[in-house]
Order: structure tokens, then C-alpha cells, then sequence
């Protein structure tokens, strides 16, 4: 494998720590990363892997991570190197097929796909949200909120790759949310800021990839998601359909959040992540569904069935991370892969 000069090393101080890998793939790929060789795996471990698995998520979450801020010691170079590409592709093909495979009786168009979720189900009793606002403790918030930093540390970053595949309308909204999201022209209000806060209010590492190595595959599936839509612009479509998902089931959850966080005594800017989110995203659904979906399908409504599985496939893996999460707390064990410290 032969990178392109020149070269650099991502920096210690911004990248997060390589991590080891979990199975054959993510191990060839840690392999690869650090000795700037070519990776090695065989075809067997691709067509045996557990596309839901520790392996491939993490394999995955670490090639998708070249896009974003690499890892520290790691030749910056490799972000294009065309045999990490190749075996993305293979590991995305049986990620994407899984993810179509099981929303395939899912709705196809954008009023079915989101009609549920604009209303509030009066059985809250599988919400995990709403096991938190009720009865959730303050060892179970931390957890929470440190499988979340995976997504809430880079939050909208993976959205932006959207921007320059739209036009019209759907361009002018999604920036709009967009530069909410980057705090409206303030750093210190820029949301992944917001949450660093939180987490420094929960006793957590705010380091940026600080909590890979813990965070189990279905939480590693939500985000490689997002870089999987983002990444492609054929999924243009599936990532409005996600984005727009996300945003319209934020504000009823992030209230809820919002109340656990008060409850537990978690800290004032644990309380105002969360607080912060119940309005801005109230007015960010508005936005997304009628100006960045509705701009979009004026423009391309062959992308209908796109935007309503970016949907699906979001809400599917929200439900699989969920189901996680509960089942092991239901059992008194840590939902991560190995529990948090007293400190963090």
C-alpha cells in the first residue's frame, strides 16, 4: 500500500487514540493504519462476518474516521489509499444490504415514513428515554451519555457532506439548521461544545473518541450510518431521510432528557444540552420536512424512496442501540463494553 506524498500524522491533541481491533476485519484494518501497509484479511472473514457485529461496525467506525480527524500517529495520507477504499466498499455492501434487507417492509414514502413519528405514542414503556426521565440513575445517564459522544462530538459534521448535492430551497434550509447546530457564529454554543459540557458536568472524558474502545456494535452502527450516507452522494436522499428523522424525534426525547438530567442532579449544562434541543429542534423539524425535504423533492421526487429508508434505517438502528442499552441494564450490567470508572 503506497500512500502519496507527502505525508502527515494526524496530531495527538485533536485525533482520538487508535484502538485494537475486535475480530479479523477491524484487526487488518488497525494493522493497516499503523504500519501504512496494505490491509489483510481474506474473503472468507468478509462473507462470515456479522454485519450487525463488533468486527465490521468497528472496522467500518475506523476507515469512516479517516474522513473526520483520523487517529493520532496515523499517516493523514491514508484517507484516499485506494486499498482501504476497496475493502470500505466490501464492509458498506454487506452493511448497506443488512440495512435494506431488514427495513424492507418498511414504508416508501416520505407521508407513511414519517407520519409515527410526528405523533407521541401513549406507550412510553420501551422508550429509553423515558425509562431515564422516570427512573433512570445517574450511573445510567453517564453511560448514556458517553456511548453518545461517539455522535454528539462531531454532531452535523457528518450532515454537512449534504450541502453541496442540494440546491434551491433544500440548500438554503439545510444550512440554516446547519449553522444553528455550529452555534450560530459562537464556539461555545456550537453543539458538540454543548455536549462536551455535559459531559464534563457527568465526570466524563470530553476527549473526542475518547470512549471507542467501550462503545458496543449497535451503537457503533448509528454512527457509521450517518458516514455511510454522507460519504455517497447516491445516498443524498437516504441522508435527509435521516437527518430529518433525527430532528423530528429530538425534541420530544431531549425533553425528557432534559427532566432525567434535573432529576438525577447530573449538573446545569448536563440540563441545558438537552433543554437546548427541545426548541431549536422543534423548529428544525418544521424547517427539514418542509423546506429540505420538500425543496429537495421538487427538485428530484425520484429521491422519495431514498429519503423515506434514510428513515427507516435510522429509526431501526435507534431501536437496536435501544434494546441494547435496556437489556443489559435490565440484567445490572453496563451497557458499554466495559463500565465507566468512578471519574470517567
Amino acid at each position: 500500500m503506497t500512500a502519496p506524498a507527502p505525508s502527515h500524522t494526524a496530531g495527538a491533541a485533536t485525533a482520538p487514540v487508535l484502538v485494537e481491533g475486535r475480530g479479523p476485519l477491524s484487526r487488518a484494518v488497525v494493522d493497516a493504519l499503523r504500519s501504512g501497509r496494505t490491509p489483510v484479511h481474506t474473503t472468507a472473514a468478509l462473507l462470515k462476518a456479522d454485519p450487525w457485529g463488533d468486527d465490521l461496525q468497528l472496522a467500518l467506525y475506523l476507515l469512516y474516521e479517516l474522513h473526520y480527524r483520523g487517529f493520532a500517529g496515523v499517516d493523514e495520507a491514508l484517507e484516499w489509499d485506494p486499498e482501504l477504499l476497496r475493502l470500505r466498499r466490501a464492509l458498506e455492501d454487506r452493511f448497506g444490504h443488512a440495512l435494506r434487507s431488514d427495513t424492507a417492509n418498511a414504508s416508501r414514502t416520505v407521508a407513511a415514513a414519517f407520519g409515527p413519528l410526528l405523533v407521541e405514542p401513549v406507550d412510553l414503556s420501551g422508550s429509553l428515554s423515558h425509562h431515564l426521565e422516570t427512573e433512570g440513575e445517574l450511573w445510567q445517564l453517564r453511560e448514556y451519555a458517553a456511548l453518545r459522544s461517539l455522535y454528539h462530538l462531531k454532531e452535523a459534521d457528518p450532515h454537512a457532506w449534504v450541502i453541496p448535492r442540494l440546491g434551491g430551497r433544500a440548500k438554503a434550509a439545510m444550512v440554516a439548521i446547519e449553522y444553528d447546530e455550529f452555534g450560530a457564529g459562537n464556539a461555545q454554543r456550537i453543539h458538540a461544545r454543548l455536549f462536551a459540557d455535559l459531559m464534563d458536568d457527568l465526570g466524563l472524558d470530553t476527549a473526542y473518541g475518547h470512549y471507542l474502545d467501550q462503545a458496543p456494535a449497535p451503537l457503533l452502527a448509528t454512527v457509521n450510518l450517518m458516514s455511510f450516507l454522507g460519504l455517497h452522494r447516491a445516498l443524498r436522499g437516504a441522508l435527509v431521510g435521516h437527518f430529518a428523522c433525527v430532528e423530528v424525534t429530538s425534541s420530544p426525547g431531549s425533553r425528557r432528557l432534559a427532566r432525567a438530567m434535573r432529576r438525577c442532579g447530573a449538573g446545569p449544562a448536563a440540563e441545558h444540552f438537552y433543554a437546548e434541543h427541545v426548541e431549536a429542534d422543534a423548529v428544525h423539524e418544521q424547517v427539514v420536512r418542509h423546506e429540505v425535504i420538500g425543496g429537495l423533492l421538487a427538485d428530484e421526487p425520484d429521491l422519495e424512496a431514498d429519503v423515506a429508508f434514510g428513515c427507516a434505517a435510522t429509526v431501526l438502528l435507534e431501536d437496536r442501540l435501544a434494546a441494547h442499552i435496556r437489556g443489559e441494564w435490565s440484567q445490572g450490567r453496563s451497557a458499554l463494553r466495559t463500565p465507566l470508572g468512578g471519574a470517567g
